[in-house]
């Protein structure tokens, strides 16, 4: 593992995508110069501002600030907090908006927010007169640290999970980790599930990092700082060699396919984090894998340990409310995006840093894991 950069220095890591690449930019107090990097990239500009209630107490001043001084015209909309806002009906809402705000295809949408925000904003601006250009200003550690990078947008279904959008890439990341120190510290837990998830579908080494490092992360300073890099420069990796999800993408799906049937089951409420979700869906993986005999069980124990020493959940008895049977949690696995011609397709792990794609999964074989999970 490299060392930590110097507290202050600004990262930049480049999403090689040929004529579509784009920077993300990494570091304390960059939200100030939001609005001068916006110049350089679209001098004409008139610019939207996507946001939802909890961020924009926080954070919306200072960003229409930043604009104002570099000359931007912009307008706001704003839409309620949560994960309930991944609807069809809010993106109803932001189109109509963007529409009546004569935002145009020379102008930009910026998703300033979380995960939740970031991927109906962006849906909304691949949508929009058939596609505007936007930027991500993530707030949360999930998003700096993954869904504001690689242009996966999108709105959930009753059906499942972000069963709704398209893939768009922004033209801008700006990561202001000074912006994390408003977050809760749930939501801060929640976002650590996906810095976990990198080191352990990839990276054993950060991994390891991660276990010594972790409470300077929660800390903040350049730990966390070099975290946030380490996961970006590993997505942008990923996304610049496999775009559209065709293979090696499918990997940042580490815990996402047990995870997004839990998450669907709590109703996609506050009972259950997307991160929580996640941390959850990773410890099922490492366990359905070595059930299967691909990794030794301490391993499997090892990355659970981790997550727990966070307070993530990684037991039943670690989920609030009621949950549902197993055979209701295949009929939601049913719905994954990863499901070709009805067979499962499974994230599952080797080791600490070596995850793989497992299609043609027996779905009797998950089920019989989920019923004995669910009856322990």
């Amino acid at each position: 593992m490299n060392a930590p950069h110097r507290d202050g220095e600004t990262i930049v890591v480049n999403v090689a995508l040929g004529a579509r690449a784009y920077d993300i930019a990494i570091g304390r107090d960059l939200l100030g110069s939001l609005g001068a990097r916006i110049k350089a990239l679209r001098p004409d500009a008139k610019v939207a501002i996507v946001t939802d209630e909890t961020v924009a107490k926080h954070h919306l001043a200072a960003t229409e600030a930043s604009l104002a001084s570099a000359g931007i015209a912009f307008s706001r909309v704003i839409v309620p907090g949560g994960e309930s806002s991944k609807s069809i009906a809010t993106f109803e809402q932001v189109c109509e908006a963007l529409i009546a705000a004569r935002i145009e295809r020379g102008d930009l949408v910026i998703a300033l927010g979380g995960g939740v925000v970031g991927d109906l904003a962006g849906f909304a601006a691949a949508a929009v007169r058939r596609g505007l250009d936007f930027v991500q200003v993530p707030t949360s550690l999930l998003a700096q640290v993954d869904s504001s990078v690689g242009g996966k947008t999108g709105i959930n279904s009753r059906h499942g999970k972000n069963l709704i959008g398209a893939f768009h890439q922004p033209v801008l990341v700006v990561a202001d980790t000074a912006l994390l120190d408003t977050l809760p510290a749930r939501q801060f837990r929640a976002g650590y599930a996906e810095v976990v998830k990198y080191g352990l579908l990839g990276d054993a080494a950060f991994f390891s990092w991660l276990e010594a490092n972790g409470p300077d992360i929660f800390a903040g300073g350049p730990a966390r700082e070099h975290a946030i890099a380490v996961c970006s420069r590993g997505k942008a990796g990923i996304v610049s060699r496999d775009e559209r999800e065709m293979g090696e993408r499918a990997l940042l799906n580490l815990g996402h396919t047990f995870g997004h049937a839990f998450e669907a089951a709590a109703g996609f409420s506050d009972r259950l984090l997307h991160g929580e979700a996640v941390a959850f869906g990773i410890t099922l993986a490492f366990e359905f894998s070595a059930r299967k005999g691909l990794l030794p069980a301490s391993d499997a124990a090892r990355a659970a340990r981790h997550l727990a020493g966070a307070g993530l959940p990684t037991h039943l008895k670690d989920l609030a409310g009621p949950l549902p049977d197993a055979d209701r949690l295949m009929e939601l696995i049913a719905q994954d995006k990863k499901v070709k011609r009805g067979k499962l397709t499974f994230i599952l792990v080797r080791g600490i840093g070596a995850a793989f794609v497992a299609p043609d999964i027996d779905a009797a074989e998950v089920r019989a894991f989920l019923a004995e999970k669910l009856g322990a």
